[in-house]
């Protein structure tokens, strides 16, 4: 006769945290059909002239991001968007998504965020609903809000799936970095080896930016990257590319 294992308390709540994280798993894959992969972020043009040209210095470029833009802007914004779904607190969400699109240095960048908000959006219609009928309410409510972001959507599908907030920024960041590393070793080029080397390097960074994330005051929060945005709007008129503009 087969043995039967009481489902206890801790049994219970360790499913729902694997629940939760394979939830976060598929928010951050790079399968999820969102178009981050067409995106270099202006790493293409930073590359083509001649700023990043092999692995160290292609570690040195996502890192510098990491920490003087997605820490400081990214991160403590997605924080401020997970309680404010929390909350049902539109206003906050509206200040904050256009607090998020003003701070982005390149025209690319804006619509960049605008773009993958926009197809996370139609994305989440089909992943929430509509047996969640909260989520599918929260989705409508965005059409009050104008150019909802992509990190907006990102915290929506977190709340609802119940992901843990420190968790979301490290998967967030993970997601840009992994993204990052992708195009790198497509246009250095770069092995997938030294792809692998470079995210092992990342992960601590990683760590500690979500952390900084989770501490900065609301008047702290900025992005100081100028050669990122430089390259980021040389992008938009490099004559041939790989990645979207």
């Amino acid at each position: 006769m087969a043995t039967v294992i009481p489902m206890t308390k801790s049994v219970t709540g360790a499913s729902a945290n694997s629940l939760a994280n394979m939830r976060l798993w598929q928010l951050i894959s790079p399968s999820l059909p969102i178009g981050a992969y067409a995106y270099s972020q202006g790493l293409e043009s930073a590359v083509e002239k001649g700023w990043v040209n092999n692995e160290s210095e292609a570690l040195e470029w996502i890192s510098g991001i990491l920490q003087f833009s997605l820490s400081t802007l990214d991160g403590p914004i997605l924080l401020r968007f997970y309680q404010a779904w929390q909350t049902q607190n539109f206003q906050a969400l509206e200040y904050w998504n256009q607090y998020l699109l003003a701070s982005r240095e390149s025209s690319e960048l804006y619509l960049e965020d605008q773009q993958m908000g926009l197809a996370l959006k139609r994305l989440l219609n089909e992943l929430l609903g509509p047996e969640n009928q909260q989520a599918i309410q929260d989705i409508q409510q965005l059409e009050q809000i104008s150019a909802p972001s992509y990190s907006m959507l990102f915290t929506l599908a977190a709340n609802h799936w119940k992901i843990p907030i420190a968790d979301t920024i490290q998967g967030f960041l993970w997601s840009w970095c992994e993204n990052q590393v992708a195009a790198g070793i497509k246009l250095i080029p770069l092995g997938q080896t030294a792809g692998q080397r470079i995210l092992s390097k990342l992960l601590p960074i990683i760590e500690q930016s979500s952390h900084r994330a989770l501490t900065i005051s609301d008047d702290e929060i900025g992005a100081l990257a100028p050669g990122f945005a430089i390259g980021c709007a040389h992008h938009e008129v490099q004559y041939s590319r790989l990645f979207r503009s």
